[in-house]
């Protein structure tokens, strides 16, 4: 009876990984196809000095997709950093202090990660809309509010609802935080400042990492927001594939794809590794 139930939980586990797994495989396969249209499997492609990485080559001399790519990590950089300190910080004082509003700023947390995305992203742009408007207003300036919009209205759109779900994976690591190791370094005159340095921010660390991580996949991937807040010169990853599919889909589209899951992957395996060092 035990090996029965052995094999059955093997298979389903296969099953599971098969599931998750075999599309990102066959991405990863068709991005070597020797047909443009991507359709069939034909071949293994060997054209010019690249050979089997002849579409990988494609993608280098594309400015279009580099410029979107600089923009995508200029934005999940800087929005991963700001999130990640604001959430901490966030996470912090509705752990530790008691403040008036404190309810309603837990209860507020919750918004930006239960509401459809696109209710955030039609909000976030109306607000943009109305504050650039009260700006040319004021200035007697003329223009369309759209065409204000860029990286900076990304940027912080992004840090909107990333630092939701930061404040809330450093807050699950500080449910199990002593405090007494922190009083044991004031007891050994370290200031507050000294503190967190040396004791609660090396103990809280992993959450912190963990929260950042989180910040940096969900902006990286970000498709919807973006696509509301985005202005000229602010073409994201996401927004550019979205535009090539609605063409024809190359093997390019499939190089480009291997890359950024390449990524995702060397990013997840480095803050792993940190998480278990500081664990």
């Amino acid at each position: 009876m035990t090996k029965k139930r052995s094999l059955g939980v093997t298979l389903a586990a296969m099953l599971v990984y098969a599931f998750l797994y075999a599309p990102i495989l066959v991405l990863v396969v068709f991005a070597f196809n020797d047909s443009r249209t991507n359709v069939v499997f034909e071949g293994v492609v060997n054209r010019g000095p690249c050979g089997p990485f002849y579409w990988f080559c494609q993608l280098a001399d594309n400015r279009e997709l580099l410029n979107a790519a600089r923009n995508t990590l200029t934005i999940a950089f800087t929005s991963t950093l700001v999130s990640t300190i604001v959430g901490t910080m966030a996470a912090l004082a509705l752990q530790r202090y008691r403040f008036p509003g404190k309810l309603f700023s837990e209860a507020a947390l919750y918004i930006p990660i239960v509401i459809p995305e696109i209710v955030m992203g039609i909000g976030i742009l109306v607000l943009f809309s109305t504050l650039f408007r009260f700006l040319n207003a004021s200035l007697g300036l003329q223009g369309d509010s759209r065409l204000a919009m860029g990286l900076g209205t990304v940027i912080v759109s992004h840090i909107a609802f990333s630092v939701p779900f930061v404040t809330l994976v450093v807050r699950a690591r500080l449910h199990g935080f002593d405090k007494a190791v922190e009083e044991a370094a004031m007891d050994l005159y370290a200031n507050e400042w000294r503190t967190f340095w040396r004791v609660t921010l090396p103990i809280i660390a992993p959450g912190v990492l963990s929260g950042a991580l989180l910040a940096f996949t969900l902006s990286l991937d970000d498709f919807v927001i973006t696509f509301f807040t985005t202005g000229p010169g602010a073409t994201t990853l996401p927004i550019y594939v979205y535009g090539l599919l609605r063409r024809i889909t190359t093997p390019e589209l499939n190089a480009l794809s291997t890359l950024w899951i390449t990524l995702v992957f060397i990013t997840v395996f480095i803050t792993q590794r940190l998480e278990r060092r500081m664990g």
